[in-house]
Protein backbone atom coordinates (compact mmCIF):
# COMPACT_ATOMS: atom_id res chain seq x y z
CA UNK A 1 0.00 0.00 0.00
CA UNK A 2 3.09 2.57 1.07
CA UNK A 3 4.45 1.61 -2.48
CA UNK A 4 1.30 2.39 -4.39
CA UNK A 5 0.68 5.60 -2.42
CA UNK A 6 4.55 6.67 -3.24
CA UNK A 7 3.78 5.62 -7.16
CA UNK A 8 0.93 7.78 -7.27
CA UNK A 9 3.04 10.50 -5.79
CA UNK A 10 5.68 10.58 -7.82
CA UNK A 11 3.11 10.12 -10.74
CA UNK A 12 1.47 13.31 -10.06
CA UNK A 13 4.64 15.22 -9.00
CA UNK A 14 5.73 14.32 -13.18
CA UNK A 15 2.36 15.60 -14.26
CA UNK A 16 2.55 19.30 -12.47
CA UNK A 17 6.31 19.56 -13.36
CA UNK A 18 5.23 18.41 -16.98
CA UNK A 19 2.17 21.40 -16.79
CA UNK A 20 4.40 23.96 -15.21
CA UNK A 21 7.36 23.39 -18.14
CA UNK A 22 4.13 23.62 -20.54
CA UNK A 23 3.00 27.05 -18.50
CA UNK A 24 6.33 28.31 -19.30
CA UNK A 25 7.23 27.10 -22.74
CA UNK A 26 7.46 29.91 -24.93
CA UNK A 27 6.19 28.41 -28.14
CA UNK A 28 2.49 27.01 -26.09
CA UNK A 29 0.09 29.26 -27.29
CA UNK A 30 -1.53 32.31 -25.37
CA UNK A 31 -4.89 30.46 -25.51
CA UNK A 32 -3.56 27.16 -23.84
CA UNK A 33 -1.71 29.14 -21.11
CA UNK A 34 -4.73 30.87 -20.64
CA UNK A 35 -6.44 27.18 -20.02
CA UNK A 36 -3.70 26.00 -18.03
CA UNK A 37 -4.17 29.45 -15.26
CA UNK A 38 -7.56 28.79 -15.74
CA UNK A 39 -7.56 25.10 -14.54
CA UNK A 40 -4.95 26.47 -11.57
CA UNK A 41 -7.37 28.99 -10.53
CA UNK A 42 -10.42 27.18 -10.04
CA UNK A 43 -8.38 24.11 -8.29
CA UNK A 44 -7.18 26.59 -6.31
CA UNK A 45 -9.99 29.44 -5.31
CA UNK A 46 -12.22 29.14 -2.65
CA UNK A 47 -15.49 29.25 -5.12
CA UNK A 48 -16.81 27.00 -7.55
CA UNK A 49 -19.63 27.16 -10.37
CA UNK A 50 -21.13 24.50 -8.35
CA UNK A 51 -20.86 24.61 -4.89
CA UNK A 52 -19.90 21.58 -3.24
CA UNK A 53 -22.56 21.97 -0.18
CA UNK A 54 -24.40 20.47 -3.15
CA UNK A 55 -24.47 16.52 -2.64
CA UNK A 56 -22.50 14.49 -5.35
CA UNK A 57 -22.35 16.96 -7.72
CA UNK A 58 -20.80 19.48 -6.03
CA UNK A 59 -17.66 17.84 -5.79
CA UNK A 60 -18.12 16.32 -9.21
CA UNK A 61 -17.17 19.46 -11.01
CA UNK A 62 -13.74 19.52 -10.59
CA UNK A 63 -13.54 16.04 -12.09
CA UNK A 64 -14.96 17.67 -14.88
CA UNK A 65 -13.93 21.16 -15.42
CA UNK A 66 -10.68 20.66 -14.33
CA UNK A 67 -9.50 18.12 -16.94
CA UNK A 68 -11.41 19.50 -19.72
CA UNK A 69 -9.37 22.83 -19.30
CA UNK A 70 -5.96 20.81 -19.60
CA UNK A 71 -7.59 19.04 -22.12
CA UNK A 72 -7.96 21.93 -24.03
CA UNK A 73 -4.86 23.49 -23.82
CA UNK A 74 -2.83 19.96 -25.35
CA UNK A 75 -5.21 20.08 -27.58
CA UNK A 76 -3.78 24.10 -28.45
CA UNK A 77 -0.35 23.11 -27.98
CA UNK A 78 1.67 21.70 -30.78
CA UNK A 79 2.93 18.18 -30.55
CA UNK A 80 6.49 19.25 -30.78
CA UNK A 81 6.01 21.39 -27.70
CA UNK A 82 4.50 18.62 -25.54
CA UNK A 83 7.10 16.58 -26.33
CA UNK A 84 9.49 18.74 -25.62
CA UNK A 85 8.43 19.67 -22.09
CA UNK A 86 7.67 15.72 -21.81
CA UNK A 87 11.31 14.97 -22.81
CA UNK A 88 12.82 17.66 -20.42
CA UNK A 89 11.41 15.47 -17.40
CA UNK A 90 13.76 12.19 -18.12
Amino acid sequence: MKEKLKKIAAQLKAEFSFYRRLQQHPQTPVLAKCFLWLAIGYLLLPFDLIPDFMPVIGQLDELVIIPLLLYCALKLTPQAVIAACKGEQA
